[in-house]
């Protein structure tokens, strides 16, 4: 008489069943809450601002009318609206090549070995933490024609190199850079030193042992893996330079005349001195195109090299 032996496996009783694993996905409606608040918050204002871009509305009297692309044409014959734009791309390239070649150099410096490296972190990346029309007023009383600056060289014999710093139109808009570069500085900074930390010390090595040169090794080592962080600080510095306003109403308000102005300041100005609320949200429509197109421009070229590098 011969027994059939079932060979079950190891661990597995005959009375435990057999389970399969199901994936679970959460409902959908769970983000229908934040997508209404988005709705409502976001895309309904930014849909009804486009529409009033093509009105003549002076944002109080409800009777308006609609103008088409009036707006859009009288920029074309507006002298400050087209030196707007250009300061507004002057500020954002000098502050994204500025800051981030300060803050490139200081992330190297700090990534050293010196005893003090972490106390300079927190001291270099302090002015970050600070809302900018504070520090934008700070700066406007050290700039000040009896301001600290003035003092100091006034003090040192350098009379002759006193200046009106923010009265000056030749002046005012690099007085603006400087200020967004020293608050900004040492976040670019912080954004390279994470990504030099990144990078394996054996490769540092490696690279000395094969009697590379400081120059040689962050060009051909360093600088292709920091691709992710110049790519982030790139982006951000761009984008904040195009839309930048805090630091230049506080500091010279557009001014001396229009010296200074930039198309978030003319928005401002057009909209809540002037009551032309249609064409300053023309001008804030342009500023939004700008802004996305640009941006969107880096950001092919940026991952296209850091693929590259990869």
């Amino acid at each position: 008489m011969t027994a059939d032996l079932q060979v079950r496996p190891p661990g597995r009783t005959a009375s435990a069943p057999r389970t399969r694993r199901r994936r679970i996905t959460p409902p959908w409606w769970f983000i229908l809450p934040a997508l209404l608040l988005f709705t409502f918050v976001v895309l309904v204002p930014s849909a009804r601002g486009v529409y009033y871009a093509f009105t003549d509305w002076d944002g109080l009297d409800p009777d308006f009318a609609v103008i088409g692309l009036r707006n859009f044409t009288d920029m074309l014959d507006d002298g400050d609206a087209l030196q707007a734009v250009w300061h507004t791309l002057l500020i954002a390239v000098a502050i994204t090549v500025i800051q981030n070649g300060i803050g490139l150099l200081l992330a190297l410096g700090v990534n050293s070995l010196i005893k003090t490296r972490n106390f300079l972190r927190v001291l270099l990346f302090a002015p970050a933490v600070i809302t900018p029309i504070v520090t934008a007023y700070l700066w406007r009383n050290l700039l000040g024609p009896d301001g600290a600056v003035n003092s100091l060289l006034g003090a040192v014999g350098l009379d002759s190199w006193r200046q009106d710093w923010l009265g000056d139109p030749d002046l005012a808009l690099w007085m603006i850079v400087l200020v967004v570069v020293w608050q900004f500085a040492g976040y670019s900074m912080v954004i390279f030193l994470a990504g030099l930390q990144s990078i394996p010390r054996e490769i540092y090595e490696a690279a000395a042992i094969d009697g590379t040169g400081a120059l040689r090794r962050f060009w051909s080592i360093v600088r292709p893996l920091l691709a992710p962080a110049i790519t982030i600080n790139l982006m951000l510095s761009i984008i904040g330079g195009i839309k930048l306003f805090d630091q230049v109403y506080a500091l010279t308000g557009g001014g001396p005349g229009h010296a200074t102005d930039t198309i978030s300041t003319l928005i401002y100005k057009d909209a809540f001195t002037l009551g032309e609320f249609g064409y300053s949200i023309a001008l804030a429509v342009v500023l939004t195109i700008i802004v996305a197109i640009v941006s969107a421009g880096q950001y092919s070229v940026l991952s296209r090299n850091e693929k590259a590098a990869s």
